[in-house]
């Protein structure tokens, strides 16, 4: 995926939604960055950082923490996976409450749900994952990635 700014992908069921999350970890593992992830509510975007989590070695069970806003998951090596919900912020500039700027400037692996929340504030370098159902009927998700540069 490094080369490609732009791929649809269609996985239906979750263990094709955690192989696209084993190629994130093996992209990020050794170099941490931001991952942003797009789309409505239960189109998946949990599930893909669940994915994440356990390719990178994540024992503790990870979930949403659409009310803690962040969850830290430390990883082998002395990084974290850092797992950030934006549903519920007022506006970007809450992040710094967050520490969103540290962060953001460490070498951990961040995964961002409601990224779009956080305005201009993503690095240039974000990768956007835009994960939406094929229809209402179905457990396809068409997923679509791209590096805004």
């Amino acid at each position: 995926m490094d080369s490609v700014y732009e791929k649809t992908l269609t996985a239906a069921s979750l263990p094709a939604l955690w192989a696209v999350a084993a190629e994130l970890a093996a992209r990020y593992r050794d170099k941490g960055g931001v991952i942003a992830l797009h789309g409505e509510l239960g189109a998946g975007k949990t599930a893909l950082v669940q994915g994440l989590a356990a390719a990178l070695g994540v024992a503790q069970p990870v979930t949403s923490p659409t009310f803690a806003l962040v969850i830290e998951y430390p990883l082998p090596g002395g990084r974290r996976l850092v797992h950030m919900d934006l549903y519920r912020l007022k506006n970007p500039e809450a992040l710094e409450e967050i520490g969103f700027t540290e962060y953001r400037e460490s070498d951990d692996i961040i995964a961002i749900e409601w990224a779009e929340r956080a305005g201009g504030l993503l690095p240039p370098s974000t990768l956007h994952i835009d994960i939406r159902l094929a229809d209402a009927s179905s457990a396809t998700r068409l997923l679509k990635f791209s590096v805004q540069r």
